[in-house]
Order: C-alpha cells, then sequence, then structure tokens
C-alpha cells in the first residue's frame, strides 16, 4: 500500500511539474503574441502619422508657392500700373 501511495503521490508530482511547464510555456506565447501586436499597431500609428505629416507638408507647400505668386503679380502690377 505505501509503495503504491508513494507511486502515485509520485505520479501526481511528475503531472504538476508537465502542467507548470505547460502553464509557463502558454504565458510565454501569450506574452510573445501581445509583444507582436504591440509592435504592429506601433508601426501601423507610425505609418499614418508620417503620411499625414507627409499631405501636410504637400500642402503647405502648394499654399506657399501659390502666396508667392500672387504676391509677386500684385507687386508686378502695383508697380507697372
Amino acid at each position: 500500500m505505501a509503495l503504491r501511495m508513494r507511486q502515485s503521490l509520485a505520479q501526481i508530482e511528475e503531472e504538476f511539474r508537465d502542467e507548470m511547464k505547460r502553464e509557463q510555456s502558454r504565458a510565454e506565447t501569450l506574452r510573445r503574441r501581445a509583444a507582436s501586436r504591440t509592435r504592429t499597431r506601433t508601426r501601423q500609428r507610425a505609418r499614418k502619422r508620417s503620411s499625414m505629416h507627409y499631405w501636410l507638408l504637400v500642402l503647405s507647400l502648394l499654399a506657399t508657392a501659390i502666396a508667392v505668386t500672387v504676391a509677386m503679380f500684385e507687386t508686378l502690377n502695383f508697380l507697372l500700373a
């Protein structure tokens, strides 16, 4: 009986250790997936932000070019009139 009890206790301990290893592996997998999702979201936000900055730069350059052209022709008109 004692031998059987020790054997079943050893089996329980072994199963517990196996379960702990599986749980640690599962937790590590979840952590890696979460980190991957975070990196992906960060890259997407940065890409979106840089695209917006690009279009703001293009629009400001166009507005500046138009304003300078209008001012130049207004000045030329004023000087020739």
